[in-house]
C-alpha cells in the first residue's frame, strides 16, 4: 500500500475561480460609462454622445422631407425643360442651395446648442452658503435674482432651482429640454433642438437659405408653367399636361410656405443687426415699456456690421457638458484581484489536521 503524500495547494494558484467569484470579478471590472449616458437632461444621444437631439424631435424628419421632396420634384420635373430652354446652370444653383440647406439644417440639430452643465452637490452647497449670510438657523429660501453691471446696465440673474445655480446673463431654461442654454433664442420644433449660443449661427444660415432656395424653386415653377402657355396652351391645359402636374405641387407647396420663411428670416435679420434674441425681443426685456430708465440692450455694439459679425462671424465657444467624456474615477469601482477573493472554508484547515486525516486513512486501508 502506497503511502498517503499530502501536499497543500495554495488556492490562490488556481487558474480556475469559483464561478460566483468570477461573476463578482464581472461586476466590478465593468466599463467606464461616458457622461452623456447619465445626462440629467431630456436629450437623445447618438453615436456614442457625438449627436445631440431634443427628446421632442419628431418634427424634423418632417422638415426633412418635405425639403428633400420638393426639390426631387423639382430636379426630376422642371430642370429637364428650363434647361433644354434655358440655361444650364439651374440644375447647378439649385443643386448648391439644396446642399446648403440641409448641412445647415444638420448642423443646427445636431449641434449642442450651449447647454450649461448643472451645478454638483458641492457647488449647490456653496452657493446656498453665499446666498444666505445672515447666519440664522431658520431656513430661508434663497433670493431668485442677483444683480450685476454690465455695461453700466444693471442686469439681473436668475437663479434656477434646477440646475442649482444662477443663469449667467442671457441664459434661460428650456422646459422641452430641461437644461439651462446660454444665449438662449428658442426652443425650434423644426429642427429638433433649442437654438443657442452655439448654434444659432447655423440656424440663421438654414433659414436664409432655405428663403432663397424656395423663392428659387418658386420662381422657376412659374417660368416653366409660363413657357408652356406661350406655345398657344392655357394655363389649365399647361398644368393638365403630365410633365407640369408636379411642378404644380411644388407651387402649391412653395406659395404657402414661402411667406412664413421670408418672415422668419427677415425678423431674425433684424434681431442679427440688433444683437438681440427671440427670447428677450418677446419678453421686451431692453425695451422702454418696462418703465426703465436705461432700458437700452447693453449688448449691443451700436453697429450693425459689428452686431453681425458679434453674433455670426465670432469664434465658436466650446461645449460645456463634456458630453463624450467619462465619468471621475471615483465613482466607478475597482476591479477585484484574486488575491482579494474570500476563500471557502475548507481552505482554513491547517497541516496538521490533514496529516491526522491521512494516517487514519492509511491505517483503514492495512487493516
Amino acid at each position: 500500500m502506497k503511502n498517503c503524500e499530502y501536499q497543500q495547494i495554495d488556492p490562490r494558484a488556481l487558474s480556475v475561480l469559483p464561478s460566483s467569484a468570477q461573476n463578482h470579478t464581472e461586476k466590478k471590472a465593468q466599463r467606464p460609462r461616458r457622461k452623456w449616458e447619465v445626462f440629467p437632461g431630456k436629450n437623445r444621444f447618438f453615436c456614442d454622445g457625438r449627436i445631440i437631439l431634443a427628446r421632442q424631435n419628431g418634427v424634423l424628419p418632417l422638415t426633412l422631407s418635405l425639403i428633400i421632396v420638393t426639390c426631387g420634384l423639382f430636379f426630376a420635373f422642371d430642370c429637364p425643360f428650363l434647361v433644354k430652354h434655358l440655361t444650364v446652370f439651374i440644375p447647378v444653383i439649385g443643386g448648391v442651395l439644396f446642399v446648403f440647406v440641409v448641412l445647415s439644417l444638420l448642423r443646427t440639430s445636431f449641434t449642442d446648442p450651449g447647454i450649461l452643465p448643472r451645478a454638483t452637490p458641492d457647488e449647490a452647497a456653496d452657493v446656498e452658503k453665499q446666498i444666505d449670510t445672515s447666519g440664522s438657523s431658520t431656513y430661508r429660501p434663497p433670493p431668485r435674482t442677483k444683480e450685476i453691471l454690465i455695461n453700466q446696465q444693471v442686469v439681473k440673474l436668475k437663479y434656477c432651482f434646477t440646475c442649482k445655480t444662477f443663469r449667467p446673463p442671457r441664459t434661460s431654461h428650456c422646459s422641452l429640454c430641461d437644461n439651462c442654454v446660454e444665449r438662449f433664442d428658442h426652443h425650434c420644433p423644426w429642427v429638433g433642438n433649442c437654438v443657442g449660443k452655439r448654434n444659432y449661427r447655423f440656424f440663421y444660415s438654414f433659414i436664409i437659405s432655405l428663403s432663397f432656395l424656395t423663392s428659387f424653386i418658386f420662381g422657376c415653377v412659374i417660368t416653366h408653367i409660363t413657357l408652356r402657355t406661350q406655345a398657344g396652351k392655357t394655363i389649365v391645359q399647361a398644368i393638365q399636361e403630365s410633365p407640369a402636374r408636379y411642378p404644380f405641387l411644388e407651387l402649391v407647396v412653395c406659395f404657402f410656405s414661402i411667406w412664413s420663411i421670408l418672415g422668419l428670416s427677415g425678423f431674425h435679420t433684424y434681431l442679427v443687426a440688433s444683437n438681440l434674441t427671440t427670447n428677450e425681443d418677446i419678453k421686451g426685456s431692453w425695451s422702454s415699456k418696462r418703465g426703465a430708465e436705461d432700458s437700452g440692450n447693453p449688448y449691443t455694439y451700436n453697429s450693425i456690421i459689428t452686431n453681425c459679425c458679434a453674433t455670426l462671424c465670432g469664434p465658436m465657444p466650446p461645449s460645456l457638458i463634456d458630453r463624450r467624456g467619462f465619468l471621475p474615477h471615483d465613482e466607478a469601482i475597482p476591479a477585484v484581484s484574486a488575491s482579494e477573493i474570500e476563500l471557502p472554508p475548507f481552505t482554513a484547515k491547517n497541516d496538521a489536521h490533514m496529516e491526522e486525516n491521512c494516517q487514519d486513512i492509511s491505517l483503514s486501508c492495512t487493516a
